[in-house]
């Protein structure tokens, strides 16, 4: 059975895009909206969640801090996703409980990296 991934952004071209890299390995749901997202996890638990930081209604900072006061999905690793590359951005999600920050428009390959070391924590890295 195929990892689940929920990625969360109000950019239907993002969305698009993250499916169509991703939809290959893993089971992609693609929600337009935080409020929305939150609202499907009260009947779901994902694997990993993407989730951009600028959004409507709900920016991705509260939806995280959101995430993290659940009780199951506290554990779920999340990779925030922005267009800003600042330090501070990046610090400030961390210490909201992100596992890690991707700079749109971003890298394929990278993504794929820290989709891998995300969900196989162990075991993702080629050779040791």
């Amino acid at each position: 059975m195929k990892k689940k991934i929920l990625v969360v952004d109000d950019e239907i071209s993002i969305c698009m895009l993250l499916q169509n890299f991703l939809s290959r390995d893993y089971d992609v749901i693609t929600i337009y909206s935080a409020l929305e997202a939150l609202e499907w996890l009260e009947d779901n638990l994902p694997d990993l969640i993407i989730s951009d930081i600028q959004m409507s209604e709900m920016d991705g900072y509260e939806f995280l801090t959101k995430v993290r006061q659940r009780g199951f999905t506290k554990h779920t690793p999340i990779v925030m996703l922005s267009g800003r590359a600042e330090s501070k951005e990046r610090i400030k999600c961390y210490r909201l409980g992100a596992q890690d920050y991707l700079t749109k428009p971003f890298n394929p390959e990278e993504l794929e990296e820290l989709v891998k070391k995300n969900l196989y924590p162990i075991h993702y890295a080629i050779e040791w």
